[in-house]
């Protein structure tokens, strides 16, 4: 009995002995964790953000549009799983380089099962395609479908039917480690096709816009690329190190790399045909857009440039394009990033709005001048503008005949740090409306999306806390970046100021691409970002839940155009009322999807007739009455 007692007692001091052991050991676990260090400090619980919240609130008399609905992210709910990873260059190792605009993301039907899915791109780690199972979910089929691109630094991608077959191929650009062709074998799974394609050019690419340039019947490719920006010096996840002096690259002439027009030749062939249609362009650009602007149905080009003049190309029947930018567009803007053609206040004109990135950097601003445009602090030594830049967003108001005014500060649409622009009417009232990302991130303040909702077309009005879009959930504004040792190998890196032992360093939240569509099938628009280095926002809209809408959805199928129908022009009559869209596939920062025209049709239940000027020429018309909510398909006749 005795000895029993003795071994019970001993049982029980050890477990006593362990049990303290294991919680200092606990204690020192919790001690030993970094200490998180927001850059700037402000970043974390910005204090201007309810004092910003509360005043756009008080804005909503002004209101002559529907506006009490709301955004809720959904990312969880969705089963997407993606968080998009940053190069060394844009985090621990910061500098600034063109890797911190991040990437683009892009949806096309890639099955064809009548659900819409989503490539997200990415810069480490690989892109991922997620299939959309309906109901507001997604599954991750990148594997089977063959487009994880995981051993290159990607930039964007554009989905286009590029041989005329009924499904959705996909081209991926990326920097300095060549660009892709991947064909769709019209059940989602892809084959790289590059090589053949004649796609694969090696530089810092950015946006592929396809458009049917001679109108042929087949789509072409503008690639633009941005210019030199990395040396040949692999970092640590395999990418090019970004130069020091990167953001004055367009100083240097020896740094240009053009962008390249590749005509398609039949059977997945393309062709630089650059040189002798004498589209020409060196400018630091990451994106363009087509756009008729003489009205001869030839496609034209807008081209953007992010550090000088933006140009305009006028497409010469579809053989020779020439440079006449100042001429129609006198002043643009200096650092130019997004672009979108479309008709603002129904007046049955295209018009053009544009963000402007890079001139908002010039100057470190609070919150209260972000709806004003930049005071630009660089000099004429730096910009080469010859005093004929905008210094923030631009928005070319058509006035008719070839004719731009620029409106921006008087329609309300300047805002601060944008990158992508979408547009989409998302209280289906026949106006559109745009979505801006906005941020830059570690190691810069946060920085807030701008939702402008259309008043109408009279101008637009900031909504983004009104309709739920700001703040963010659970209201966030930071996320860990990457730690740093103060006390070891890291003692001299500058956030290790006044810190010693392992710190994690937090850096601000931000968007850079957008994609606007029904995702849930529901008859309102959503939103799906790709964010920087964090997972996507999935901003699912509650519109019919609060009143009842009408629109109207066109899907295009081509035959004598590009199956497609990129570039047709289509018109929708309702009433009194007529909404024009021009079909080009272009949402968010350089990116290009394949997805149906939405149209708001405000009251009207019914469509009186449907208007398509097809690339190819040919007018077709749809006579109604057709009933507004649902989808309708118009083949090319």
């Amino acid at each position: 009995m005795t000895s029993m007692k003795f071994h019970s007692g001993l049982a029980v001091s050890f477990y006593l002995c362990f049990v303290t052991m294991m919680t200092l050991a606990a204690v020192s676990v919790v001690a030993e964790e970094p200490k998180q260090v927001s850059v700037p400090e402000e970043a974390q619980d910005p204090p201007w953000l309810e004092t910003r919240r509360q005043a756009q609130l008080e804005t909503v008399d002004q209101f002559n549009v529907f506006y009490d609905f709301q955004f809720t992210d959904r990312v969880m709910e969705s089963g997407i799983q993606f968080v998009h990873q940053i190069v060394d260059d844009a985090g621990k190792e910061y500098k600034l380089v063109h890797y911190d605009h991040g990437n683009g993301i892009v949806i096309a039907d890639v099955d064809k099962d009548e659900l819409y899915d989503i490539y997200f791109i990415n810069q480490l780690g690989g892109n991922e395609l997620w299939r959309n199972l309906g109901d507001g979910r997604f599954e991750n089929i990148t594997e089977s479908a063959g487009v994880a691109v995981a051993d290159r630094i990607s930039v964007t991608a554009s989905f286009a039917d590029i041989d005329n077959d009924g499904d959705s191929d996909l081209f991926v650009t990326t920097v300095g480690m060549g660009n892709l062709m991947f064909e769709n074998d019209g059940t989602g799974v892809f084959n790289d096709i590059t090589e053949t394609a004649g796609l694969g050019y090696v530089g810092h690419s950015s946006g592929g816009i396809f458009f049917d340039y001679d109108l042929d019947g087949l789509l072409d490719l503008f690639l633009t690329n941005v210019g030199v920006y990395t040396i040949p010096l692999k970092g640590r996840g395999g990418y090019w190190v970004g130069l020091r002096d990167a953001f004055t690259g367009h100083l240097k002439p020896e740094r240009t790399e053009n962008s390249i027009l590749y005509k398609n030749m039949g059977d997945n062939r393309f062709a630089d045909v650059t040189e002798e249609t004498g589209l020409i362009d060196g400018s630091w650009s990451g994106d363009a857009s087509p756009i008729d602007v003489n009205g001869d149905n030839y496609p034209d080009l807008y081209v953007l440039n992010m550090q000088g003049h933006d140009e305009y190309y006028e497409n010469v029947n579809g053989e020779s394009f020439v440079k006449k930018s100042r001429e129609v567009f006198p002043k643009t803007p200096w650092g130019a990033m997004g672009i979108k053609v479309f008709d603002y206040n129904n007046d049955g004109l295209l018009d053009i709005i544009i963000s402007d990135m890079h001139s908002d950097m010039s100057e470190d601003i609070g919150p209260e001048r972000e709806k004003l445009k930049s005071r630009m602090q660089w000099p004429e030594s730096s910009l080469r503008s010859g005093g004929n830049s905008i210094f923030g967003n631009a928005f070319f108001r058509n006035e008719g005949d070839g004719n731009y005014v620029e409106v921006s500060d008087e329609i309300g649409t300047e805002n601060y740090w944008p990158w992508g622009l979408s547009v989409g009417d998302f209280n289906a009232d026949g106006y559109d409306d745009v979505f801006l990302t906005s941020s830059m991130n570690y190691p810069f303040r946060y920085g807030v999306n701008s939702l402008l909702l259309n008043n109408r077309g009279e101008m637009f009005l900031d909504s983004e806390f009104i309709v739920g879009v700001e703040p963010r959930r659970d209201g966030r504004t930071t996320k860990p970046w990457f730690e740093l040792d103060c006390s070891g190998e890291d003692r001299g890196h500058k956030d290790c100021k006044g810190q010693t032992g392992r710190i994690t360093v937090l850096g601000a939240l931000g968007t850079r691409s957008s994609i606007i569509f029904d995702l849930d099938d529901d008859g309102d628009l959503d939103i799906v970002t790709n964010e920087f280095n964090s997972e996507p926002l999935v901003l699912i809209s509650n519109l019919t839940e609060k009143t009842a809408i009408n629109f109207l959805k066109v899907n295009l199928i081509g035959s004598d155009s590009n199956r497609d129908g990129l570039g047709a022009k289509v018109t929708v009559t309702a009433g009194s009322e007529s909404y024009v869209k021009v079909h080009d596939g272009q949402s968010g920062y350089l990116s290009q999807s394949l997805y149906p025209l939405y149209f708001g049709l405000g009251g009207a239940d019914k469509v009186d007739q449907i208007d398509v000027h097809w690339p190819s020429g040919k007018k077709q018309v749809v006579m109604g009455p057709l009933d507004a909510n649902k989808l309708i398909e118009i083949k090319e006749e």
